[in-house]
């Protein structure tokens, strides 16, 4: 046996890798949040103040605290053993979290807690780790806790967590103001929890009271990502795998339309990109969400899938097999859960391109006639004026045969300068705003007089045919009242 000699490693240098893991400001918060969740608190005060050269970021929650022996522990990196069993209620997983968190966004983490009305407090100080080049914590005694930061927002028992020295903060790629780039990370920051925590913030999480999260006095709403509180979403049936003994839910879900959404919801998709981006598994452990928008290449994200989500929930006890990494940001899902999500998918692809087809065929049924045509074979897909429309054939008669030639290639012309790409670019991030097409009330009755002297050149038109070819037009589509106003004026 070879002789064993300690070695450990440099503190200076580990600590600055540490603060390279990854973490944005944002899923570094949310790492603080789950040891305030674990230990059982339902309020968490988030604040960042600015109003001072030196920043501070503050978060406050009213769990269980702990004692003085227990935040040094806690302030031990590696505090505790991933592979040993925990509690269900447990978010954590290395021990690491706090720590690793904390450094990414800051050079000075101080911790105070209070038990039973008896507070402690502890810090990492990164100057003096580099300086001296060891371990070394600062622990506090009462006067330095009563010089921390916001030390006004613990009560008789919980945990503040302090972030100064802030070197990481203003980093950004734009020119804007340190105000302006704080502003805008904080509201990723509310963004973020509110997903990530959701199901707590809703209260749905049995064992657990429901969790109230502020932002600078501002409450984080819940956001639920499958809009399960939209008559409109499909939910499907749930699924349960077990791997080992350990079961595994699946609840798949097909999203509404995007006409559908309310006014929030749309507003949250439309700022994340679109539904393809967001579309896929959204994997839960202990009901906080830890990965989402992936199918885990089992298929690449399409149209075909863009409505479709899938809830997965699992135990801590899984942790292993999921391959979680320290952000909690990651997750592989098992070989047994991998073949049943690849069922699952094929089953509800084509639900969410039903969704699409529907409101397609619902349109295309109200237009007999309508004045774009598509032709698809299997090498192209192109798009022209429908000659036979009612109102081109009409004007097309009054024409001479000089005309009519000049008058087809003017529609040809239209149709091959139809800009595809940029109206899907313009469908894909800004959908409604592609109807918002309206005439103003004193066009309308213009516009169907123009209309109506067009297809009576030569005859008098029948209601009907007129009524359906107004409503091909798709001109008129929000002055209902109107059009029916001018049917009773003009065909009555």
């Amino acid at each position: 046996m070879p002789k064993l000699r300690a070695l450990p490693p440099r503190a200076s240098s580990l600590t600055s890798s540490m603060r390279d893991l990854g973490y944005s400001l944002e899923t570094a918060i949310a790492d603080i949040i789950d040891n305030s969740i674990t230990a059982g608190a339902d309020r968490i005060e988030i604040i960042c103040d600015l109003s001072t050269d030196t920043p501070v970021l503050a978060i406050a929650d009213n769990g269980c605290g702990m004692t003085s022996e227990e935040l040094i522990e806690a302030m031990r990196h590696g505090a505790l053993d991933p592979r040993q069993s925990r509690s269900a209620k447990d978010l954590g997983r290395f021990g690491l979290g706090l720590k690793t968190a904390s450094f990414s966004q800051c050079r000075k983490l101080s911790v105070i807690a209070s038990k039973n009305g008896v507070r402690a407090g502890a810090e990492w100080d990164l100057g003096v780790v580099d300086r001296e080049n060891d371990w070394l914590l600062g622990v506090l005694d009462d006067e330095e806790i009563e010089e921390t930061p916001y030390r006004e927002l613990l009560g008789p028992s919980g945990t503040l967590v302090v972030w100064q020295q802030l070197d990481r903060l203003f980093e950004s790629e734009t020119g804007h103001t340190r105000d302006e780039i704080v502003s805008a990370k904080l509201t990723l920051v509310e963004r973020h929890l509110a997903l990530v925590f959701h199901r707590f913030l809703a209260g749905e999480i049995a064992g657990f009271k429901k969790l109230s999260i502020t932002l600078n006095g501002h409450p984080v709403a819940s956001f639920d990502p499958f809009c399960r509180f939209n008559r409109k979403t499909q939910t499907l049936a749930e699924e349960v795998v077990y791997v080992g003994e350990t079961p595994v839910k699946i609840q798949p879900y097909i999203l509404p339309h995007h006409s559908n959404l309310s006014a929030s919801e749309y507003d949250y998709y439309q700022n994340r990109s679109d539904f393809i981006s967001n579309q896929g598994a959204y994997v839960y452990r202990n009901g906080r969400l830890m990965a989402w928008g992936d199918w885990f290449r089992l298929i690449p994200k399409g149209e075909a899938t863009k409505l479709a989500r899938v809830q997965i929930d699992f135990p801590n006890s899984l942790d292993e097999l999921w391959t979680i990494d320290i952000k909690k940001s990651r997750a592989s899902p098992p070989r047994q859960v991998r073949e049943r999500l690849r069922q699952i998918i094929s089953r509800i692809s084509g639900r969410s391109t039903n969704v699409h087809r529907k409101r397609g065929v619902k349109l295309y049924q109200e237009a007999q006639a309508p004045l774009w045509e598509r032709y698809a074979d299997e090498h192209s897909v192109r798009y022209t004026v429908n000659q036979g429309h009612p109102v081109l054939s009409e004007f097309r008669e009054n024409l001479t045969a000089e005309q009519q030639r000049s008058f087809l290639l003017i529609t040809e012309m239209i149709a091959s300068s139809l800009n595809l790409e940029m109206i899907y670019s313009d469908y894909s991030t800004h959908p409604r705003m592609m109807d918002a097409y309206m005439l103003a009330e004193d066009e309308v009755s213009e516009k169907l007089y123009a209309l109506k002297h067009v297809l009576e050149q030569n005859a008098k038109i029948d209601p009907e045919k007129f009524l359906e070819i107004v409503r091909t037009s798709g001109m008129f589509d929000r002055n209902e009242k109107l059009v029916e106003i001018f049917m009773k004026k003009e065909f009555l």
